[in-house]
């Protein structure tokens, strides 16, 4: 079998294994998460550890290597767009508010802890790769880590590629589990198929958001990571600044609204501001991956006009759809989340058949 195509099966592979997880049991998946949370931790922690080592020992190129390389506003824009690629972390976490304890409490710590900590330590690991790696070291490899670990690490090289496999196992896991519930808060607004904010009915766990998040996943397993990633990141930016602006717009039009939780104006405007220049600048310098990414945010009008909008569809396209969720939820063993977990699928569409 072709290589390429060897690394495609391993993909889906781990993709479908993740997916049956997180389907099966949360509790699975969150040992899962904290085991390779873990194992990418020890890494980071053993390179910045012999980074450490290596400029105690003289190896003091780092000044003149930082600075090496182009500096223009376009590529500074793209190099953050696969730098905070790293520390997306913060925003998923705002996914899974709904099954977090004394949200309003635990997310800000969560947020206030991990941030200046991941900051520091990969911040560290940086500095530790420039200590040993040129600048032309670093494009060259596709695993910084692993080509960090051959220079210096001797007999514990093998184990980089062994910690950046489960690193990549462990995001993945995670993205897995918080995009999930983000299909499934859509389709409880009535945004996407009322099949997609369904439960499992013995584990709790969105099923059906969970595998057209891994369908989605493996449609775009052939593409250019860089390419994904810069398409990526327009959308993302795009989406949080409006979101930052929606939420400007009603501190004054609505001052008086509840809310528990409360920032200075100062730094959403402070945000909004770096989310327009990561939204303006790339679609001077990358038009092709950020046209991409407004062909498919427009792509979602069509979808909001046909599904939302439209409220009055001919009966033959209600029945088509009440038929396929039935028989979705008969396949997958799903409910709406305010069912008990025992009762007959659908009731209301049992009454129907």
């Amino acid at each position: 079998m072709p290589a390429g195509l060897t690394d495609a099966w391993g993909r889906v592979c781990v993709a479908g294994t993740l997916t049956y997880v997180n389907c099966a049991s949360v509790r699975l998946t969150m040992r899962i998460q904290t085991l390779f949370t873990g194992a990418k931790l020890l890494a980071l922690v053993i390179i910045i550890v012999a980074g450490a080592i290596q400029l105690g020992q003289g190896h003091t190129q780092l000044e003149d290597r930082v600075w090496k390389g182009e500096h223009n506003i376009g590529g500074i824009a793209l190099a953050l767009y696969s730098g905070l690629f790293a520390y997306g972390g913060w925003n998923y976490l705002n996914f899974v508010t709904e099954e977090l304890k004394d949200p309003y409490k635990n997310l800000p710590r969560a947020i206030w802890v991990a941030l200046p900590l991941v900051t520091v330590v990969y911040v560290l690991v940086n500095v530790a790769y420039l200590v040993v790696l040129s600048p032309s070291d670093i494009l060259a490899s596709n695993a910084v880590a692993v080509a960090f670990g051959s220079e210096v690490l001797g007999p514990l090289k093998y184990s980089i590629p062994v910690f950046v496999a489960l690193s990549t196992f462990g995001s993945l896991n995670g993205i897995l589990f918080t995009s999930g519930r983000l299909f499934l808060a859509g389709a409880r607004e009535g945004h996407l198929p009322p099949i997609l904010s369904f439960i499992h009915v013995h584990a709790h766990t969105p099923v059906p958001a969970l595998m057209i998040t891994c369908l989605l996943s493996l449609v775009m397993l052939g593409g250019d990571i860089i390419f994904l990633i810069n398409c990526l990141s327009f959308v993302l930016w795009l989406s949080i600044g409006a979101a930052i602006a929606a939420l400007l717009w009603l501190r004054r039009s609505r001052p008086n609204l509840k809310r528990p939780i409360r920032v200075h104006t100062a730094l959403p405007i402070t945000f909004l501001a770096g989310c327009t220049y990561l939204v303006v600048v790339p679609m001077i310098t990358e038009p092709i991956s950020t046209g991409m990414g407004i062909l498919m945010t427009l792509s979602g009008i069509l979808v909001y006009l046909v599904g939302v909008v439209w409220k009055n569809k001919p009966y033959w396209l209600i029945h088509i759809h009440e038929e396929i969720t039935y028989l979705l939820q008969k396949l997958l063993m799903v409910v709406e989340p305010e069912q008990e977990a025992d009762v007959p699928l659908l009731s209301h569409t049992n009454n129907h058949h």
